[in-house]
Formats: structure tokens, C-alpha cells, sequence
């Protein structure tokens, strides 16, 4: 029992790596896309932006449609839709049939990470709900530390079909992971849907919306053009390029450690410093 609760733990985890690698590893290979298609860095860099809007503006309304269905369902839907993405990527034609082909899955992010916390907590007791998720946050933190370096390396040294058809793998493996080790999880009391949107008549939810929103654009807004940066205006080659975006990503790991600790011993004042030391940073 407790081996299949581990390999279910894992398969979750690993369907987060590779939804993250399919939304955040394209940033390692933008300079690759824009010369493999002749475009412009900026016109590349809407793959990240796009995907991020939709995000934005979908998962709300995607995540309240879905409330209904079987968990297990959806978490190897979802996976199957990122999975043939970016299969098809790998092939595609075009600019513009990359970017269809990238943005399709998006409306289906976010609908992933609230199902994968909730199958996550369910499956172990109450008592042990909260460690359960924060293994699914794993998945998450190593997409963006290790999968963005392993995406750029693969588009350097092989080719940009391959460093596609590297999520589509990884993808495709959570699935099989997913439908071998999780039973099925019915929603066993659905809120009406008048119900679960009066959520959004408090005053605290939309400030904490637009605090993230902010401060997550300026974020990816810095780190969706770090390799083209770290290239162009620097000269460092993709394998050293790889290796800065390793140790940014280690940076970010140690900063949410750092961040829980200042958050534990005074709330208000890491939330007010926080935005101010960032935007010193970036000056």
C-alpha cells in the first residue's frame, strides 16, 4: 500500500515537472526558435507570454468547469493534451503552428495543479495532507531548476525537435505513471457553481490576485528573456547559458527557503519589503 501511494505521490509530481517543463522550458531554447524560424527575439517570447495569459485569464473559469469530473480522469486528460503538444511541436511547420500548437494546453494548466493538490491530499490522511502537497510543489520547483537547463542543453546540442519531443516523454510517462497507480477518484460532493464563486466577494482574494500578478510579471518578464540575454548581449555559449539558468533556478530554491523563514517571524513586513527589494534589484 505504501509503495503504490509513493509511485502515486511521483506520478503527480512528475506530470507538475512536465507541465512546467512544457510552459517554462521553451525560455532555455527562444534563441534557437527565433533563428530557427527567422523571427525576432520579442516575437519568440510571446510562446512564454501567450501561455502565460491564458493561464491567467482561462484558469478560473476552466478550474470551475472541470470541479465536477473524476480527478483521475482529468489529471491523465490533461497530461495526454501536453503530451501530443508537444509532440506536434517538434513537427511543427511554422511560427504560427508552434504557437498554436503551445497554446491549446494552456487553457488546461491550471485545471492540473488544483486537481494534482487535491488528489495529492486525499490520498493520505489528514494529519499528512499538508507534507503530501508539499511534494507536489517538488515537481514544480525542479521543473523550473532543472527542466529549463535540460530543455536548453538538449535544444543546443541536438536539435529543437528534440529538446520538444523531451516533454512530450516526460509527459507521456506521467500519464502511463497515472493511470497504473492512482484509483480512480470520484468528486464525491460537488459545490454548485454559485457556491464556489462567492469566493470571489472578498476584498483579500483580489489583492493577493493582483500582488501575484505584479510581481510574477516582473519575474517571468526578466526570466523569459534570460537566455536571450545571457547569449546575445553577454556571448556566453548554450552550455554555459545552461549552467546560469541552473544556478537562477537554485537561487529561487533558496529564496522560498529564506522566504518561510522571514514569513514565519513577521508577515507584513516580507510582504511589504519583498516588491520594494525586487524592484531595487532589477533597477
Amino acid at each position: 500500500m505504501q509503495m503504490n501511494k509513493s509511485f502515486l505521490t511521483f506520478s503527480i509530481v512528475l506530470g507538475v515537472f512536465g507541465i512546467i517543463n512544457t510552459e517554462l522550458g521553451i525560455v532555455g531554447i527562444l534563441p534557437q526558435i527565433a533563428e530557427h524560424f527567422q523571427i525576432s527575439a520579442s516575437q519568440a517570447g510571446t510562446l512564454v507570454s501567450m501561455f502565460a495569459l491564458i493561464i491567467a485569464v482561462s484558469g478560473p473559469c476552466m478550474t470551475l468547469l472541470f470541479s465536477g469530473i473524476n480527478r483521475k480522469k482529468i489529471l491523465a486528460g490533461v497530461l495526454a493534451v501536453f503530451a501530443i503538444s508537444n509532440l506536434f511541436s517538434a513537427f511543427a511547420p511554422t511560427f504560427t503552428a508552434l504557437l498554436l500548437f503551445r497554446l491549446l494546453p494552456a487553457f488546461l494548466h491550471p485545471v492540473y495543479f488544483s486537481v494534482a493538490f487535491a488528489a495529492a491530499a486525499s490520498s493520505v490522511s489528514k494529519e499528512q495532507s499538508a507534507t503530501a502537497v508539499a511534494k507536489v510543489f517538488i515537481g514544480l520547483t525542479v521543473g523550473m531548476v532543472i527542466g529549463v537547463p535540460i530543455t536548453s542543453f538538449i535544444g543546443d546540442q541536438f536539435s529543437l525537435k528534440a529538446a520538444f519531443l523531451f516533454s512530450s516523454i516526460i509527459n507521456a510517462i506521467a500519464l502511463a505513471g497515472i493511470a497504473a497507480f492512482i484509483p480512480s477518484l470520484p468528486v464525491k460532493s460537488k459545490l454548485s457553481y454559485g457556491e464556489q464563486l462567492t469566493i470571489l466577494t472578498k476584498p483579500q482574494l483580489w489583492l493577493n490576485v493582483a500582488a501575484a500578478c505584479f510581481i510574477l510579471a516582473a519575474l517571468y518578464s526578466v526570466y523569459s528573456y534570460f537566455a536571450e540575454f545571457l547569449k546575445v548581449v553577454t556571448g556566453m555559449n548554450g552550455k554555459t547559458v545552461s549552467v546560469m539558468l541552473v544556478l537562477f533556478g537554485l537561487s529561487g530554491i533558496f529564496g522560498n527557503l529564506q522566504a518561510a523563514k522571514y514569513l514565519s517571524k513577521n508577515r507584513l513586513k516580507t510582504i511589504v519589503f519583498y516588491p520594494l527589494v525586487l524592484g531595487a534589484i532589477y533597477r
